[in-house]
């Protein structure tokens, strides 16, 4: 199983000492590093800084939200990427939610599934560089319908380095876990555990037996899965590094009725306790929230605690459909979950 950084998305501001963990990650073996963004800091600006001190480690979006941008403005982004890396760049794409969709980027939120799939037909025909691109979709229309009746059908005046870049796709629900075997050449969950590993199979077999499916089987397809790390004695002190993050996810990254992290806790058998930690954080009383989550919800979804209770247990990790398994944490702490789990 492969190791990637994750660095996530800016706080307040710039994450500190961001190139010094990627180099150290690079200088580990690692074999990618990862950036996002919510609505704040963009994914690709600080993965070209970092990625211009780097020369092996892969570099991948985890993920670009296609609201944020064209289907054309994005490929463009990693037609740019790849070349400016050397071939070293991985686009993922993910469709957020409609709080931020409609309520920061004022973009509709309906009927994703359908959309995700001309937004990743568009990007493919511009990397591919094949002919003008034009789409006649429900979404997208190259040229635009309705407009001044100038435009023409173009393609990038850039030459791709790689005409089939890698796109994986962030999804959370079984639809769309389908959609991206269907469509794309990875997945990028984010709660994923190993009991959930049978449901999350299912939905990527379905998608492979899809007509005119991009792969018809696992081989070749890569799971990213955003894991954490915690190298520490005490289970439940690593734990409490992790609860804030989960109660901000299930309990308010999402509205009460669409939050699809508070979903995936539910499928995974803690129902009771993602609607307790969703109606804590939304009325305000988020420390409570926080102390609402097992640690054995935790431990479900993360690896922690001291050496050899990670190794063991990194044992059921390997057995699923993760390919790659992506940590955070600064240089130091890094080291110490590589050295862990080899």
């Amino acid at each position: 199983m492969k190791l990637g950084f994750h660095l996530g998305y800016w706080g307040s501001g710039p994450i500190p000492g961001a190139q010094e963990s990627v180099l150290e990650a690079e200088r580990l073996g690692f074999d990618s590093v990862w950036s996002a963004e919510a609505y704040g800091s963009d994914a690709f600006t600080p993965l070209a800084w970092v990625g211009a001190a780097t020369s092996r480690i892969k570099l991948g979006t985890n993920i670009v939200q296609m609201s944020a941008r064209t289907p054309a403005a994005t490929a463009m982004s990693a037609l740019t990427m790849d070349h400016l890396s050397g071939g070293r760049f991985v686009l993922g794409l993910g469709a957020s939610g409609p709080q931020v969709v409609e309520g920061w980027y004022g973009q509709p939120y309906p009927k994703p599934l359908a959309r995700t799939r001309e937004y990743v037909e568009i990007v493919r025909k511009v990397l591919a560089r094949e002919e003008p691109v034009t789409i006649d979709g429900q979404f997208f229309q190259l040229p635009l319908k309705g407009g001044t009746g100038l435009g023409k059908p173009l393609k990038p005046t850039v030459h791709p380095l790689r005409a089939d870049l890698p796109i994986y796709l962030a999804a959370e629900g079984p639809k769309n876990v389908a959609l991206a075997a269907e469509i794309c050449d990875g997945w990028l969950p984010l709660f994923f555990s190993p009991k959930s590993d049978g449901f999350y199979r299912a939905a990527l077999e379905e998608g492979f037996a899809r007509p005119g499916a991009r792969r018809s089987g696992l081989d070749g397809f890569e799971v990213a899965a955003s894991v954490p790390v915690i190298v520490h004695d005490d289970v439940e002190e690593a734990a409490g590094f992790i609860k804030p993050a989960l109660a901000l996810y299930i309990g308010g990254m999402g509205a009460k009725s669409v939050n699809f992290h508070h979903d995936v806790f539910a499928r995974l058998g803690y129902a009771d306790v993602a609607d307790k930690v969703q109606e804590l954080y939304l009325a305000g009383r988020k420390e409570e929230a926080v102390k609402a989550i097992p640690t054995s919800l935790v431990e479900d979804t993360s690896l922690i605690g001291p050496a050899d209770k990670i190794r063991e247990e990194l044992a059921a990790w390997e057995e699923t459909v993760v390919t790659t398994l992506l940590l955070r944490g600064d240089a130091g702490s890094l080291a110490k979950a590589a050295k862990a789990l080899s």
